[in-house]
């Protein structure tokens, strides 16, 4: 299956290094590498095929995928999308801080004794600001934090979403909580405890969301995915309404009125998780930028919209380039796919020998030998968000013209 060819194909990429040049030579500073850009007008294209994936049911913005402030609140602007998935509770503080989201769910406990102190401190971050828990413990280190309950935390249930099969767990290795007596047991529990609100529930497939299914030459284990894939959508909608029927039992034992949210999926699962109508909100990020990860999947065919530039620094050889730096490997399981791939110009890949180097990166193929010392190579970075760690600043992408500098998080000093 081809995907998203007229961003892949050798013309567009060739075409994309151009429109790069340009917009680099028309820039009026020298520029420090790694040269960070988002094409905005992809960026936004890929919004727009989000929401139409997820239909009526609003998209929560995956802030892990992004980690650039700017391009949060141009999602948040977007028609579909409303509030943010944080992945620390520092992280939501600020964002609540910096009124860019008044609606800001943790997607991970904390044990974040500082953060969750000035959480309970702050009656308007605790209005803003849900946090997850799956187990009495995080409830325990939120009260011995504060001296009362007169500010009251919210809290939402990190339920996990993998598929038990043959004996075995397939998915991300989340939670303790997963049928229905432990879901109600800890719902109980956090209704009973004063200063806490039960506001929510979080169940992320990753193995659905975040694994490509149409991975060219791949085809038996492409296959073998996407039957684990129709067996955990099947087996979750049968657990999500078991465990949603329950917890709209408790309603009027304690306070609980019932559930504000139910939030579910990613990028790669939005279809399987808005269908589902226990689910009231789907989370996405990835989708937004596009990483090699999202390259392969057959429920949908993003445009490529962040790439990072690297200058040639030498010519060892005739049919070798060297840039500077490389070496952003993406997180998870070691392997080719977690490299990233020099895009722009097209004919270029890495050796085998070296891959991606952290001071420098040989590169070789068709186009290497055209390459002049100090011309800028454009990678993509395997996963989404994690590249902007490495700068301080993104350089926003409209047609062939850089229209504004944004920081990332680096960039406003914080390290989340």
């Amino acid at each position: 299956m081809q995907h998203h060819p007229s961003a892949s194909s050798s013309i567009a990429r060739n075409q994309l290094a151009a429109r790069l040049r340009e917009a680099v030579a028309a820039w009026p500073e020298p520029l420090s590498t790694p040269v960070l850009v988002v094409d905005v007008d992809a960026f936004d294209a890929n919004a727009t095929d989000l929401a139409r994936r997820a239909a009526t049911k609003p998209i929560r913005v995956a802030s892990k995928s992004i980690r650039v402030p700017a391009l949060v609140s141009r999602a948040l602007a977007a028609d579909g999308f409303a509030g943010v998935l944080a992945y620390t509770l520092a992280e939501a503080l600020w964002l609540a801080e910096q009124d860019l989201s008044d609606d800001v769910v943790v997607a991970y406990p904390s044990v974040d004794r500082a953060a969750l102190a000035a959480l309970v401190a702050s009656p308007r971050a605790a209005s803003r600001i849900t946090i997850m828990v799956d187990d009495v413990a995080h409830l325990d280190l939120v009260d011995s934090l504060r001296a009362s309950t007169a500010v009251p935390v919210r809290v939402a249930l990190d339920v996990d979403a993998g598929l038990r099969w043959a004996g075995q767990m397939v998915g991300p290795k989340r939670s303790p909580l997963y049928d229905v007596g432990t879901v109600t047991s800890l719902a109980r529990t956090v209704v009973d405890r004063p200063g806490f609100h039960l506001v929510g529930v979080m169940t992320y497939e990753g193995q659905v969301a975040g694994v490509p299914d149409a991975v060219p030459h791949q085809r038996a284990r492409s296959a073998v995915v996407r039957r684990l894939k129709q067996l955990s959508v099947a087996q979750l909608e049968v657990r999500r309404t078991a465990i949603g029927e329950a917890l709209d039992a408790l309603r009027g034992y304690g306070d609980f009125t019932g559930l504000e949210f139910w939030n579910a999926g990613g990028s790669g699962s939005i279809e399987s998780s808005a269908a589902d109508p226990v689910v009231t909100e789907v989370t996405a990020g990835s989708g937004l930028l596009a990483p090699t990860l999202f390259d392969h999947y057959r429920s949908f065919s993003p445009t490529p919209a962040a790439f990072f530039g690297l200058p040639v620094t030498r010519r060892p050889a005739a049919d070798v380039a060297t840039v500077h730096g490389g070496g952003l490997i993406a997180s998870g399981p070691t392997g080719a796919d977690r490299a990233p791939t020099p895009w722009a110009p097209a004919g270029l890949s890495l050796t085998g020998l070296e891959g991606a180097g952290e001071v420098q990166t040989p590169l070789v193929g068709t186009n290497a030998g055209s390459l002049a010392i100090g011309d800028l190579v454009w990678f993509r970075h395997a996963k989404s968000g994690e590249p902007f760690e490495h700068g301080r600043s993104v350089l926003l992408l409209q047609g062939e013209r850089f229209v504004e500098e944004v920081p990332t998080y680096r960039g406003h000093g914080l390290a989340f």
